[in-house]
């Protein structure tokens, strides 16, 4: 039994042979996102791999089913080739943007995976790092393709949805359904980290409503749009900073209200070790990150044929439709753990993933777009603006006594119901380039000239 478990793991070990990513530490290092990810993975049979006699292609083999078979999304793996093919033989543009969008939800995933495998050889402080860095890889990655094209209004629809959707679909949908599942018990959770990610997520809304007021209160949407921008490029720096603390504050000095209860049974605790080497994932991250670079131009430039063709506004798209088919993976992981009444898990997943894009992907798009010299600024306009107040407070509101059930679940559902009815008969022209802004109602990101 014991050589037959090391010629399982010969192919990782013969690349990386120092068990660094094995210690305690680094198995308590796991964050809820890792956990969220790891319950959508499936174990892969290394039998007939392990034997090759030749170890490349042994190495190879064992990569390629632990990487593209090991997750239970494999099945929609065929939506990438079938996505390029469409692009490259002129198919229906919609078609494009569905298989694109089909496409990206198991790299999300797999994204998830590769960090933690990586996080194996480097310590749970570096994989942290990298986790709190590519967690949410494929929304900046649209964003920045989005910029390029001068797509601000996508840019901002995007940022806005994921961060909507984490708040009320995915903390509504788990709350709902862990409440549903464990009626006979009562369900707590730590309030503490909960507590942290409502005030980061507070200082963002800070950072947004100021540029909005700004503009509200001048006299002339033409004197104000300078001084909006420079106040949002300020305000995204301090954002960063902010959000900088908050990694430190998490991988370093209160880590422990951070981690990620581990699973046992029977009290035996499991010994959790990679199943790939260090550089194979390293390299499958960069290739996996070039499949999303290519996805996202295709989704960015077929968002709005798709838009037409379907009769959607462009902005139901990008806030519903784009941040529940990109998270997919780990919105199915934090229901998943609420089944099991791990809601610290959940409640992880859900407040991680939206400070993460309030406090680091948004402020990250205004410094790329100054530095590229398009004028993006923390404008979101008054109807999306007062949509993102009203589900942050609604949140804290849930959060506030560190207990649970179904009614709340419930209630930050039908929010969330009630603002995608909102933004779907809403027929928001989306603006291009350097268009003039006249007023608050106009379709978000684009300055006044």
């Amino acid at each position: 039994m014991a050589s037959n478990s090391h010629s399982l793991q010969e192919p990782w070990l013969l690349e990386h042979g120092n068990l660094k990513g094995l210690s305690k530490e680094m198995r308590h290092g796991r964050t809820a996102h890792n956990m969220s990810s790891s319950s959508l993975r499936k174990k892969s049979d290394l039998t007939l791999v392990s034997k090759l006699r030749c170890g490349l292609l042994r190495n190879l083999l064992a990569n390629l089913q632990e990487v593209i078979l090991g997750t239970k999304l494999s099945v929609l793996f065929p939506a990438i080739p079938l996505a390029i093919v469409a692009q490259c033989y002129g198919f229906g543009r919609p078609w494009i943007f569905a298989l694109s969008l089909l496409g990206l939800t198991p790299l999300a995933e797999r994204v998830s995976f590769l960090t933690e495998q990586i996080a194996y050889f480097t310590g749970p402080t570096v994989g942290g790092l990298l986790n709190a860095t590519c967690g949410n890889a494929t929304e900046l990655i649209i964003a920045i393709f989005a910029l390029s094209q001068h797509k601000i209004a996508v840019v901002k629809y995007s940022l806005l949805g994921s961060i909507l959707s984490n708040l009320l679909l995915v903390l509504g949908t788990s709350l709902f359904c862990g409440g549903i599942a464990n009626l006979g018990q009562e369900q707590k959770y730590d309030r503490k980290q909960a507590d942290v990610n409502t005030m980061l997520l507070l200082l963002g809304l800070l950072c947004h409503m100021l540029p909005l007021l700004f503009g509200i209160a001048g006299a002339s949407a033409s004197l104000t749009a300078v001084p909006t921008l420079e106040l949002s490029r300020a305000s995204s720096l301090v954002m960063l900073v902010a959000y900088i603390a908050y990694i430190f504050f998490q991988l370093v000095t209160h880590r422990q209200l951070f981690e990620a209860p581990e699973e046992s049974q029977d009290g035996d605790e499991v010994e959790e070790t990679p199943v790939i080497g260090f550089w194979s994932g390293i390299a499958w991250l960069v290739g996996m990150t070039a499949v999303i670079a290519l996805l996202s131009e295709y989704v960015v430039g077929t968002i709005e044929d798709a838009s037409d063709s379907w009769g959607l506004s462009v902005s139901f798209i990008s806030i519903i439709l784009l941040p529940i088919v990109g998270n997919a993976a780990e919105h199915a992981g934090a229901i998943i753990f609420a089944f099991k009444n791990k809601l610290d898990i959940s409640l992880g997943v859900a407040l991680g993933s939206a400070t993460q894009i309030s406090m680091f992907v948004v402020p990250l798009c205004v410094i790329v777009s100054w530095i590229i010299g398009i004028k993006m600024d923390l404008n979101f306009n008054l109807l999306e603006t007062g949509t993102l107040a009203l589900s942050i407070i609604a949140t804290a509101f849930t959060l506030q006594d560190g207990t649970s059930h179904y009614l709340k679940g419930l209630s930050l559902l039908l929010c969330y119901i009630v603002i995608g009815a909102c933004f779907f008969v809403s027929k928001t022209p989306l603006n291009q380039g350097n268009v003039v802004n006249l007023g608050v109602n106009a379709a978000p990101g684009v300055l006044t000239a």
